[in-house]
């Protein structure tokens, strides 16, 4: 069992819009859920689920609005979660945002949207191109001749409509892993992950099979092969088209992939990383006169060839909120204070390996000391390192099938950027 019924209210708790799936609840019970929720607020005790007496409330909060689910007893709590972040995930694509004013300007549109996801209380069609093939902008409008839903809806691959042609046939994937890393000011690694996605951007006639083979460790492990570098993906998460009985079965991934843009994977490594691009700082405060900041970055040569190259990096160094009068030098790049943050910028645009630069900056302090005092903040990195992944997962092949035979080129990238990437300071 799922849901019962579906709010949308505003942030005073009034109901904006309703949907009572299974006809077995008092839906006045919504009336409870307000002040349970202000009074949970008021004592600290907050949680993603709220009851009263045999009734269960489990609700999101999304800019000024709260999405509630209803229900009795024997939940599928991750299912009606997944389902609220899908829902809004759906309205965002028509509405563009999701707020009480959208809501209320498009109130019909919502409410046929809400007849189609989910069914007697189970999540039904979730996919926002399929809706949008059938729930148009002008969906709310009598027509003598009412639009058919499109076979996808019925079709067991409901992610993809059929008959879809294109003159040239072409797969183009994304490898993209972030970067998470945070090291102590000594230079120890404290924790580091890689989260990584695999991005699909298909432009496919008719309805091809894809087989996406990766150098992944359990694979080689179950085939006997030997195979110095390979990778061990965890939290393993997977779009909808992927036949999982036969990844669990043989690690092949198998699947008729949506058409357009679409994310086929995610997963995550938990292991440890060493630093990708390294910085050393020394900040000097001199107190009612002055601080001088020295930041060397440099790219990791365990890490990177010479012929490595790290796009858009961004430097974040703190400096303490009352400074003032910066004055910046540069061995490359741009320089700029930004003081509703509180911090320099250091932008380099192409940064390649085994390289070493260099950033002074100079800005006074007030004769008067704040009596806040302030933490210490650690610099932060951006950037993005194209044909490179950190893990060095690999795709061994993209084999395209189709029944009408056609020629199909694959085309993979990969990229390597940073996640939450900090580094502390003395």
């Amino acid at each position: 069992m799922s849901a019962s019924a579906i709010f949308i209210l505003d942030l005073k708790g009034k109901v904006l819009i309703c949907r009572n799936y299974m006809g077995n609840m008092d839906m006045n019970q919504i009336d409870h859920f307000m002040p349970i929720l202000m009074k949970r607020e008021e004592e600290a005790e907050i949680t993603p689920l709220v009851c009263h007496g045999s009734t269960h409330f489990l609700w999101l909060k999304h800019s000024n609005l709260y999405l509630v689910a209803m229900t009795k007893k024997n939940a599928n709590a991750a299912l009606v979660y997944a389902f609220l972040y899908k829902i809004i995930q759906v309205f965002k694509e028509y509405f563009k945002e999701l707020e009480e004013e959208s809501i209320r300007d498009n109130f019909v549109m919502v409410y046929e949207l809400m007849d189609e996801v989910m069914d007697f209380g189970f999540p039904q069609t979730t996919d926002s191109k399929i809706l949008q093939e059938y729930i148009t902008q002008q969906g709310h409008k009598l027509e003598v001749g009412a639009p058919r839903p499109p076979a996808t809806v019925t079709n067991a691959v409901s992610w993809r409509s059929e008959g879809i042609k294109y003159r040239k046939n072409e797969v183009f994937m994304d490898v993209i892993e972030s970067v998470n890393l945070l090291v102590n000011a000594n230079g120890s690694v404290l924790s580091s992950e890689i989260l990584g996605t695999i991005k699909l951007r298909v432009v496919l006639s008719g309805m091809p099979e894809l087989r996406l083979g990766l150098n992944d460790k359990v694979l080689f492990e179950i085939t006997g092969r030997e195979k110095s570098k390979t990778v061990e993906l965890e939290d393993v998460k997977f779009h909808q088209c992927v036949r999982l009985s036969r990844f669990e079965n043989d690690r092949t991934i198998s699947f008729i992939p949506p058409d357009g843009e679409s994310e086929l994977m995610s997963y995550r490594l938990n292991t440890t990383v060493k630093p990708l691009i390294w910085i050393e700082s020394v900040i000097e405060k001199y107190s009612h006169s002055r601080v001088e900041i020295k930041v060397k970055v440099m790219m990791s040569r365990s890490q990177f060839k010479s012929r490595s190259t790290a796009n858009n990096v961004a430097i974040m160094v703190p400096v303490p909120s009352d400074a003032d009068s910066p004055k910046f030098k540069t061995s490359t790049g741009s320089a700029k204070w930004v003081p509703e943050k509180s911090m320099v910028q250091w932008n380099i645009k192409s940064f390649s390996g085994g390289k070493e630069y260099l950033m002074r900056a100079h800005f006074g302090l007030p004769s008067v000391d704040s009596e806040e005092l302030e933490g210490k903040r650690p610099i932060t990195v951006n950037f993005e390192i194209p044909y490179f992944t950190v893990s060095g997962i690999q795709v061994r092949y993209l084999k395209i099938i189709e029944k009408s035979g056609y020629h199909a080129l694959p085309w993979v990238r990969y990229i390597t950027q940073s996640g939450d990437y900090q580094l502390r300071t003395n």
